[in-house]
């Protein structure tokens, strides 16, 4: 039996993304052998993950609008025995759920704070008026829009068709391109070779060039980075944890070489797995 967290409840694009990575990675896995089980928040569905309670766990890492998503990054950090197992890029398109007639009988909306902050020019244009009301999940709250016609939620088309809603809009997001890169995760490391590796680490001091010879490091040996975040560490106010993905396996014989080398100018440094990346547009999502 394959076991999947993800946020839930059922119908988020976490659950789209975990149903992904089942065609990816079992495509003749029959439907019976598989459990997608739903967490109400990012940490719990990785923390299943992290006490072998289920085999994997597939959370958001970034959006293409608003960036990290800091409690996956946080929990990453955190973690002493998971692996990024493979990363899912998937096309979103947001919908405006909702049982009213128009758009003026609508008095809130309801998502998740990333789906209401890449909507946020339709909202403004569309509903002024109306509350936007942040959620832990895109779908947390569409049992009440379908008792309410004053009710809407902003979630996709896939989550319409499961509770047999209807879409009153879509899509709505304020740009067509949007898109987000879900993490499969889990306490083994990767089956197939990976094309990119992702790292963090804490600086040992805040001092003049710290970051730079750490970056250094890379671009000595023409590795290129993808993405750089910071975090903080948590522990006093100017210290950071850096997140970064690099454009090389960890097998790549420059990177070992680059990351021996950073194991002296960093205070802690995390391997968070080496991984292939999916990356399509599939009907489930829009």
């Amino acid at each position: 039996m394959t076991t999947i967290a993800y946020l839930g409840p059922a119908g988020t694009y976490s659950e789209i993304a975990a149903l992904r990575y089942l065609q990816l990675s079992y495509p003749d896995l029959e439907p019976d052998n598989a459990q997608m089980i739903p967490y109400s928040t990012i940490p719990q569905a990785i923390d299943a993950a992290e006490r072998g309670q289920v085999e994997v766990a597939v959370v958001p890492i970034e959006n293409s609008i608003q960036g990290g998503v800091t409690m996956t990054l946080d929990s990453l950090w955190q973690s002493e025995s998971l692996q990024i197992q493979q990363a899912i890029v998937l096309p979103i398109a947001h919908a405006l759920i909702s049982c009213a007639q128009n758009l003026e009988d609508i008095q809130t909306v309801y998502s998740h704070p990333q789906s209401l902050a890449q909507c946020q020019r339709w909202l403004e244009h569309h509903l002024p008026k109306a509350r936007q009301i942040a959620t832990d999940s895109n779908t947390d709250r569409l049992h009440q829009v379908a008792e309410d016609a004053t009710l809407a939620a902003i979630a996709s088309k896939y989550a319409a068709e499961i509770y047999n809603l209807p879409i009153l809009n879509f899509p709505i997001n304020d740009r067509p391109d949007n898109c987000t890169c879900f993490l499969v995760l889990g306490r083994t490391s990767p089956t197939t070779q990976g094309t990119h590796s992702s790292l963090a680490f804490s600086l040992d001091r805040n001092r003049p060039g710290a970051l730079v010879k750490t970056l250094s490091v890379f671009a000595e040996r023409q590795i290129n980075l993808s993405r750089i975040e910071s975090r903080p560490t948590k522990r006093s106010l100017g210290e950071y944890i850096f997140f970064i993905d690099v454009e090389a396996p960890i097998a790549d014989p420059n990177l070992d070489e680059a990351l021996e080398e950073l194991k002296n100018v960093t205070e802690n440094l995390k391997i968070l797995g080496s991984y292939a990346i999916a990356s399509d547009d599939i009907a489930i999502v829009t």
